[in-house]
């Protein structure tokens, strides 16, 4: 069927309610809209939905969401899991409540109890609730850092880690099983709730996730001693991060903590930034003149379902205030457990440092430093939660750190994806035990790079909208694939890892080698002097993502080296 008798099936079909089919009749002018909305269905990838929100088969809508829901549940019979429930959280954005709601009525229509989260949570105590309540699965409601016409739809299996091979795939074809929406099931709440299928998940869930949180803290006494004195602005954005940053640090005794007031309550409209993001520097304009009136020593920004944090400290010397990359926070809370673990003989002889193959190479001489192993997984904090995952039923390894270039960490396992919150905590943790040493975070960044080397990494994403956008970046991976580059700006390329066809290619032997990872549609460049680029289109926007990273002897050196090494790759595809 193509996507204009789709429109009109949409158009005219009474299993699509009115409001609906009004959106879908005010664009009856625009082919280009009703292709847009129509020309496929809304993917359901490797860890969930997430696309603009509205009426079509490729939009966040009622209709699609309860179509992912349906899929899952057949999933989830054939596994015999039906009786452990499954665990659903959203987050401020537009229709979050509403598909939320609906995507718990559909499981209970299949017999499935859910428990729902009363009000929006963040996407880590999601992670953390299914395993506490031991359900099956679980399901967040959010698109994360898109802008706010954005919403998307995330599952997660029992091991509180969104799903990876092969379960994934064995979900998608259940999902994408589903042709017809009159055979998605339905229930309406009263009848859920009078059958114990609907269940509310309360205040007693945020009391153990923070109990757990708290665990986690190395140096309580630096804490004491130094919480009336370090001066902390935090934004959650309009998201959910409000309430439990705030809980965890006044919990901690961190008196000194102010919130961006224009930003504090969640709104779906984000209307104080065009994209919040905390890897936008432009989310932080309102977090960064309140710092300056009052003197802080770091602004803290926490996306809207608050797993990625974004971070600014103070420079001293300057009294500017510095941007922390997402490697940057990573690297530093990564130094600082590390070394206080060992100072207090916390070290275990098996640890590992987990990390994605496109954050930051220092976490190699961090780890080497401390004894610890790193292993390095695909792009996606998923495959660091499975790597927990492995290590508990392997014995090999104490999962000691976890760390994305894309601003996500997680210390401790209480949860299987990356946590702002503990992120927060522990970052707040580290620069009161640097300042009663005399240091900022930023002086402590100094250090770091003195010690391992002056690393810089970068991204460049560019946005590829529509159908011919995404025929564009298939071909621009196809031709990187069957063209790879021998130089890149002033670096040879010394070996090319196809991450889709599993092989590394030593350029200068011609010899080849596995991965040794899952296949993914990725490029990956070694070039020389530790240098290094990567291609990979975005799992969940309509871009194409290059990352690249250098090491040098200065700061400047490198700054400038990024600079040219990311001139040359954009090059590559102009």
């Amino acid at each position: 069927m193509g996507y204009r008798e789709k429109y009109e099936q949409w158009c005219s079909d009474p299993i699509f309610d009115e409001q609906t089919r009004a959106e879908l009749a005010a664009i009856a002018g625009d082919e280009k809209e009703i292709e847009d909305r129509f020309y496929k269905d809304l993917s359901f990838g490797t860890g969930g939905l997430r696309g603009v929100i509205g009426a079509g088969t490729n939009r966040m809508n009622v209709y699609t969401v309860t179509k992912a829901t349906q899929g899952l549940a057949n999933y989830i019979k054939k596994q015999g899991g039906q009786d452990k429930g499954v665990a659903i959280a959203f987050d401020s954005r537009h229709m979050s409540a509403e598909f939320s709601e609906q995507a718990a009525l559909c499981l209970n229509a299949n017999g499935i109890r859910t428990y729902r989260f009363e009000t929006l949570r963040p996407t880590p105590e999601l992670s953390f609730a299914l395993r506490e309540l031991h359900c099956i699965a679980g399901i967040v409601v959010t698109a994360s850092h898109n802008p706010p016409e954005y919403n998307g739809y995330k599952v997660y299996w029992e091991d509180g880690a969104q799903i990876t091979a092969p379960r994934d795939k064995e979900i998608i074809g259940e999902v994408n099983a589903v042709t017809d929406f009159a055979s998605i099931k339905k229930m309406e709440r009263a009848e859920a709730e009078e059958k114990g299928l609907f269940r509310v998940i309360g205040e007693e869930m945020d009391d153990r996730y923070m109990e757990e949180l708290k665990k986690l803290v190395l140096s309580p006494d630096a804490i004491r001693r130094m919480a009336d004195s370090l001066k902390i602005v935090y934004t959650p954005l309009h998201g959910t991060g409000n309430l439990p940053v705030r809980r965890v640090l006044r919990e901690l005794g961190f008196t000194k903590v102010q919130v961006v007031p224009e930003q504090e309550l969640p709104d779906g409209a984000f209307p104080t930034v065009s994209y919040p993001n905390p890897e936008d520097p432009k989310a932080f304009a309102l977090a960064l003149s309140l710092a300056r009136r009052t003197d802080a020593d770091l602004v803290l920004a926490t996306d809207p379902d608050a797993d990625r944090l974004g971070v600014y400290a103070k420079d001293r010397k300057s009294g500017e205030y510095v941007a922390f990359t997402g490697n940057m926070s990573g690297l530093l809370i990564a130094e600082y457990e590390l070394s206080v673990r060992k100072a207090q003989g916390r070290l275990p002889e098996n640890g590992a440092l987990v990390k994605t193959i496109v954050s930051s190479d220092m976490a190699d001489g961090i780890a080497k430093e401390y004894g610890v192993d790193v292993i390095e997984v695909l792009t996606g904090f998923k495959y660091i939660g499975e790597q927990i995952k492995f290590f508990e039923e392997t014995g090999s390894h104490t999962y000691l750190f976890g760390y994305e270039e894309s601003y996500g960490c997680l210390v401790g396992t209480h949860a299987r994806d990356k946590d702002a919150v503990v992120a927060v905590m522990a970052l707040c943790e580290a620069a009161a035990y640097y300042k009663e040493q005399g240091l900022t975070l930023w002086d402590q960044m100094l250090r770091i790079y003195e010690k391992y080397g002056f690393y810089k990494e970068d991204l460049v994403s560019v946005t590829m909208k529509g159908v011919d956008g995404a025929e564009r970046i298939s071909r621009i991976l196809a031709d990187m694939r069957e063209n790879p580059p021998k130089q890149i700006g002033e670096y040879r390329v010394l070996a090319v890892r196809d991450y889709d066809r599993d092989v590394r290619t030593d350029l200068a032997t011609g010899e080849t080698s596995s991965t040794r990872l899952p296949r993914s549609n990725v490029l990956y460049y070694e070039l020389e002097r530790g240098a290094w680029c990567c291609v990979r289109p975005s799992g969940t926007e309509p871009k194409v993502k290059f990352y690249m990273g250098v090491r040098k002897e200065s700061l400047p050196a490198a700054e400038a080296a990024l600079a040219g090494l990311k001139k040359a790759m954009t090059e590559l595809v102009e």
